[in-house]
């Protein structure tokens, strides 16, 4: 449209305007101008259904009649000479066969009116087809809204979202659930018209919030509550719709969520740390049974006569040729469990021997427990580790380094930061089996066992659930540890336990290299010795003196002295992981040969998984006289 009164000046024209062709020209634009809806309509019907507007289609439908005499280029000038003029407007007549009035008029055939009319009908005919439709998708819509609405009513007998696919079955606590949305919901308003001064909704809202609140208590499934929890939900269904709708503020009620979202999470962190903090607390200490079975046994063993405190079958200690096992523990519970379970399923019992190492407190009730309850056919020796008088500060770096006055400090100064905060992630490290030389013993196994070849080194923590000869068959390749691997994809690397930040780590360790477990080892003693391995441990041990490489415990300095020295076993001998890991797979744990409950989550504690708690508790006989006194029951 533009273009076309770019091209005819009408206004400047038409005022009469160019003096002595005025009267020439008014005519034909006075003809133009009534004619202008005529314009209008023709662009309108040559519009494609499918795209804009479209010049060139404009030119090629408009009537030959719409021609401007003289025009032949956007730039050309009108050449007003009358005699020109009138022999163009000539043959244009000539042309185009039919009259025409003035320079340019509409002169359009039946036919093309015809298809006009035509496509104006069929607009409006597609246009009321799509208000109809519209309607009728409105009609549904409304429909489909009012239905949900009386479902979403009645929600305390239905589904508790019905938008969510793991929802499609019953709940049993999509009641609790709903009742504890409503209570959120209740608090934002609560906020909102404390804000804005509305005493009585305020006063209403409290009021319902105290009731749900004592309707739920600390009920977490729908068959728990209380029989009129229906009639809080609508009470407080009708309240919270009123402070809809006298307090509804996107904004307001967004930012009030948010806020409170703020608040809970905070609240969460605090309550792990907590959690963290007393579940290493709880790690760290005895359970009262277990505690007084010692006793119990210390006692009476100390009152058997020296001829009745000796093991049979000594002479099979020393024998290389029998399947041996090193087990370090000061807990009588569970180093039975070790044994009961090893013996139950081994083919040959006879032919395995026990070495035992307690400290000098457990020592009596050890031995105590073992003489009552021999293991069959198997040997079975106990030892005190304060009776090992080579084991000394002078030749153990780390005894020498638990006798330091920084160690001390570390362990037992009364200003020691005590906040859950400052200490909860470092407790794990100030457990006292870290004080314990028990713990460091497995890196003297050829000073305490000189005459052995192989030796399999069991954590009191596990339970053997398959026959465990064919691991003094395995070819280890000239290495001197047998273990099973625990990398993933990016966790249980060597980056996890040591400090590569420190240049001694860094350019003797890779720090993608995959980590092993202690719990259930296989060690060649002879290799061991080729290759000292004590002397890598003692040099690793000296060099981190002040915990600069890594921090306490005795699998990073393990991982660093079988640096290279490890052999993979299959993952089936020794699966991990049920003392921290509520989702290991159980067709695994079935599977395995030894199950492995590292982690706080001990089997003898209270915090102990249930779903695990049972491959232990079949080994323990609660049926036991002691056992019974100390009120240790499943």
């Amino acid at each position: 449209i533009m273009i076309i009164f770019q091209m005819f000046p009408v206004n400047r024209l038409a005022n009469g305007e160019n003096g002595r062709h005025c009267k020439t020209l008014n005519p034909f634009f006075r003809k133009r101008q009534a004619n202008s809806y005529e314009v209008l309509d023709v662009i309108a019907s040559s519009t494609n259904d499918m795209g804009p507007f479209s010049l060139d289609n404009f030119k090629k439908n408009l009537s030959a009649s719409w021609r401007v005499v003289g025009l032949e280029t956007a730039n050309t000038r009108f050449e007003l000479n009358q005699p020109t003029t009138h022999a163009r407007q000539e043959k244009l007549k000539v042309k185009e066969g039919r009259p025409s009035v003035g320079l340019a008029q509409w002169t359009d055939t039946p036919a093309q009116q015809t298809r006009r009319h035509l496509i104006e009908k069929r607009r409006e005919k597609r246009a009321a087809e799509l208000v109809k439709m519209d309607n009728e998708v409105t009609v549904k819509l409304e429909n489909a809204a009012i239905e949900r609405s009386k479902s979403v009513e009645s929600a305390v007998l239905g589904k508790y979202s019905i938008w969510r696919k793991e929802m499609e079955n019953e709940n049993g606590d999509s009641t609790v659930r709903l009742m504890r949305d409503q209570i959120i919901m209740a608090r934002v308003y609560l906020s909102i018209s404390k804000m804005k001064n509305k005493v009585e909704l305020y006063q209403e809202l409290n009021s319902r919030v105290k009731e749900s609140q004592r309707a739920l208590g600390d009920t977490i499934s729908d068959a728990d509550l209380h029989h009129s929890a229906h009639e809080k939900i609508k009470a407080m269904g009708q309240v919270l719709s009123k402070a809809r709708e006298l307090l509804y503020d996107c904004k307001l009620v967004t930012g009030k969520l948010r806020a409170m979202l703020q608040t809970a999470d905070e609240q969460v962190r605090s309550l792990k740390k907590q959690s963290t903090f007393l579940s290493q607390l709880a790690a760290k200490t005895i359970p009262n049974g277990i505690h007084c079975l010692s006793m119990r046994l210390t006692i009476d063993y100390h009152l058997l006569p020296p001829e009745k405190r000796k093991f049979p079958r000594s002479e099979n200690l020393e024998n290389p040729t029998l399947y041996h096992y090193a087990l370090f523990s000061d807990n009588v519970l569970a180093a039975s469990v070790v044994v009961n379970s090893t013996i139950t399923n081994a083919k040959d019992p006879s032919k395995h021997v026990f070495h035992l190492v307690t400290d000098k407190l457990n020592f009596g009730a050890m031995n105590m427990w073992f003489l009552l309850n021999p293991p069959g056919k198997a040997t079975i020796h106990v030892e005190n580790v304060d009776d090992f008088k080579w084991l000394n500060s002078s030749y153990c770096p780390v005894l020498r380094q638990l006798e330091s006055s920084t160690m001390k400090e570390y362990y037992f100064k009364a200003g020691h930061p005590t906040t859950l905060s400052s200490s909860a992630s470092n407790l794990k490290y100030r457990n006292p089996k870290y004080l314990s030389m028990l713990n460091h013993l497995r890196f003297y196994l050829p000073q305490v066992y000189p005459k052995l070849d192989k030796i399999l080194f069991l954590d009191d923590d596990i339970v053997v659930q398959k026959d465990l000869t064919g691991l003094w068959s395995v070819d280890l390749n000239g290495k001197v540890n047998g273990a099973v691997e625990t990398c993933g994809e990016s966790f249980h690397r060597f980056d996890k336990y040591l400090n590569f930040s420190n240049p001694h780590i860094a350019r003797s360790f890779d720090p993608n290299a995959c980590g092993w477990a202690y719990g259930m080892n296989i060690f060649d003693l002879k290799e061991w010795k080729k290759k000292d391995i004590t002397g890598i441990y003692h040099k690793w041990q000296n060099m981190n003196e002040d915990r600069v490489l890594w921090k306490l415990g005795t699998l990073p300095p393990g991982l660093m002295t079988f640096y290279g020295l490890t052999h993979p076993l299959d993952k089936s001998w020794h699966v991990l992981g049920l003392g921290y890991n509520p989702s290991v797979d159980r067709s695994e744990i079935d599977n395995a040969a030894v199950v492995h409950y590292n982690g706080n989550m001990k089997p003898w504690l209270e915090i102990a998984m249930t779903k695990y708690r049972s491959y232990w508790t079949k080994y323990v006989k609660y049926s036991h006289p002691y056992l019974r006194n100390c009120k240790l029951n499943e």
